[in-house]
């Protein structure tokens, strides 16, 4: 199973560019080890699929401690910026991306996908993403890491 995440476009691209190497939420996945890969979608005013990216591991701390610990990997320069997402959560969770994929042409997916709507965050996706996948990456996607899983906080 893949997911389709919403992500602003200039995230997007630092993660693209390898500068951003953890994502950061509010919620996260219900099972991370049955996700193969996340599917970017940059935001407005981009709205186009733009590449993926695999995970090994979804941490859980408090923000305070997620910035302190990979603050300097968020791809965020203003600290500000950071606690002002996760105002009012006692928890936040951070994706450690893996292998990422960018596309050679961005995907406008409402001509791909009868009725694509973004997802506010992100959503499950199945199958109706795939002919992207395969149209966008002349090459079968490798797995080479562990099933992602949860690290909680002590």
């Amino acid at each position: 199973m893949n997911v389709l995440l919403s992500i602003k476009p200039e995230f997007a691209d630092r993660i693209l560019s390898g500068e951003k190497r953890y994502e950061f939420r509010k919620s996260v996945f219900r099972d991370p080890g049955a996700v193969d890969s996340v599917i970017m979608y940059a935001s407005s005013p981009v709205k186009r699929i733009v590449g993926f990216f695999t995970f090994s591991e979804i941490i859980e701390f408090p923000p305070k401690v997620l910035w302190q610990k990979y603050g300097d990997r968020s791809g965020i320069a203003n600290e500000e910026r950071f606690f002002e997402y996760f105002e009012g959560k006692e928890t936040g969770y951070a994706l450690k991306i893996e292998e990422v994929s960018e596309f050679a042409e961005p995907v406008d997916p409402t001509s791909a996908v009868e009725g694509f709507r973004p997802p506010v965050s992100f959503k499950y996706v199945n199958g109706e993403f795939d002919q992207i996948l395969e149209r966008a990456v002349p090459y079968p996607m490798e797995q080479t890491m562990e099933q992602p899983h949860l690290v909680e906080a002590d």
